[in-house]
């Protein structure tokens, strides 16, 4: 979003399960993201909230835009993504082939993978349909919708799972978010000691 806006930023890595004191200091709930405007002296968590704040604040490429009804559907998505798409899909990803991987020291349970794999599917079809209807996943413009599809997308794509088959419509979208300016540093990050499939960060994938 910051990218879509034209707010310049630096990306600070940080592992939340270390816990570190500086970063509990600045969030006691221990979650990213956290986003710290120094020469404000703001300090920002949970991305909605951070989202929401940039939408207040810079008149750019508004993202949760339109009459109230699309407003309204945008922030319903929203937190679709955020919730049930993460829990269903993204957090079981992340827990079985990074968290178990660096935390714990522990090898995947392969039927949790098909669980989430499984689970993909079926949201993948939801947003084939809403693509189907829409220009974008909320309507005719892009929106934060579809910058958080692509994000939690993007991280369970990282971690080898998705499968793009008989979801044309979606994976034609998620092309086109690959290849703009704002998305293409994300996809050059890497997470330490695991690497993404070979087909990751290509547009033509």
């Amino acid at each position: 979003m910051l990218g879509e806006k034209g707010v310049g930023y630096e990306l600070v890595r940080e592992s939340p399960w270390e816990r570190r004191d500086e970063f509990i200091d600045m969030n006691p709930a221990g979650q990213t993201p956290v986003m710290a405007e120094t020469a404000k002296g703001l300090l920002f968590m949970d991305s909605s909230a951070i989202c929401e704040y940039f939408e207040e604040t810079v008149d750019k490429a508004p993202m949760i835009g339109g009459t109230a009804v699309n407003r309204a559907e945008v922030r319903r998505l929203v937190a679709w993504l955020d919730q049930q798409f993460y829990g269903d899909v993204v957090a079981p990803l992340m827990h079985e082939r990074m968290r178990k991987r660096l935390v714990h020291r522990a090898t995947p349970d392969a039927s949790m993978l098909r669980e989430a794999m499984k689970n993909a599917h079926s949201h993948f079809d939801y947003l084939d349909y809403l693509l189907d209807h829409r220009s974008w996943l909320a309507g005719p413009t892009l929106s934060l919708a579809d910058l958080t599809a692509a994000a939690h997308i993007s991280v369970a794509d990282y971690l080898g799972g998705i499968d793009f088959k008989g979801h044309e419509p979606m994976k034609r979208w998620y092309a086109g978010l690959k290849s703009r300016p704002s998305f293409r540093p994300l996809l050059s990050e890497r997470m330490e000691v695991i690497s993404p499939p070979e087909h990751y960060d290509r547009v033509d994938f």
